[in-house]
C-alpha cells in the first residue's frame, strides 16, 4: 500500500505470513481462536461473531464485526478501507467486500479508501460483490451474484447487477409458517 509507514508495512507482512496462515489451519468450529487472532490484530470481532478459516482478510484493523455476525465460507475482506458488518447479519460464501480502489482519474492512479457499513439483520447471498463506499441499510437481502456499488436501503430486498431495490422485505415475527411435503402420487403394484 502506498504511503504505508515501515511499522504497517511489517504489521502487514506479519498478519499475512503467520496471522492468516494460522487462521487458515484452525479446525472449521474454532470460531473464538480466529476471532481472538483478528482481535490481535485491531479489528473489533465480537465475542458471539462466527467468521469461516477459509475467509480472506486483508488489513483486519480496519475490519469490525457485530454480534451473531456470520461471514461464509472463501468469502474476502479487501479492508484497505473501513469495513462494518452489523449484528445478525451473514455475508455468504464467495462474497467480495472491497472498501479500496483507485482515482482513476490521476495519471498516478493514488489509492481510495473508502468504508462498506452494512446494517444490522442483513444477508449478502453468495458471491456478491460490495464496492467501495457501499452502506447497505439494516434488514436488506442482497441477492446472489449481484454487484453493488451504490448505497442500498434499509428493509428492502436487492438483486441485479448493478443492485436495485426489487421489492420491501417484510419479517415475520415468531414461528415460520409450515410448509407442507408434496405428495408423490401412489405407485399402483403390478
Amino acid at each position: 500500500m502506498r504511503g504505508a509507514s515501515p511499522r504497517q508495512r511489517l504489521i502487514e507482512t506479519i498478519w499475512e505470513l503467520v496471522g492468516q496462515t494460522i487462521f487458515r489451519c484452525t479446525f472449521h468450529n474454532w470460531y473464538g481462536i480466529r476471532r481472538r487472532l483478528l482481535n490481535v490484530f485491531g479489528a473489533r470481532v465480537h465475542p458471539t461473531a462466527r467468521i469461516r478459516p477459509s475467509v480472506t482478510v486483508s488489513h483486519p484493523w480496519h475490519l469490525e464485526v457485530g454480534a451473531h455476525a456470520t461471514v461464509g465460507d472463501h468469502a474476502i475482506l479487501f479492508c484497505l478501507g473501513p469495513i462494518r458488518i452489523g449484528e445478525r447479519t451473514t455475508v455468504s460464501q464467495y462474497a467480495h467486500l472491497c472498501a479500496g480502489g483507485h482515482d482513476y482519474t490521476r495519471a498516478d492512479m493514488p489509492l481510495i479508501a473508502d468504508p462498506i457499513v452494512i446494517g444490522d439483520g442483513c444477508w449478502i447471498a453468495a458471491d456478491v460483490f460490495i464496492g467501495p463506499g457501499v452502506t447497505i441499510g439494516t434488514d436488506t437481502v442482497v441477492g446472489a451474484r449481484s454487484t453493488v456499488v451504490d448505497d442500498l436501503p434499509p428493509a428492502s430486498i436487492c438483486a441485479g447487477d448493478p443492485a436495485r431495490p426489487r421489492a420491501e422485505r417484510e419479517i415475520r415475527v415468531g414461528a415460520p409458517p409450515r410448509r407442507e411435503m408434496p405428495q408423490r402420487p401412489a405407485v399402483e403394484a403390478s
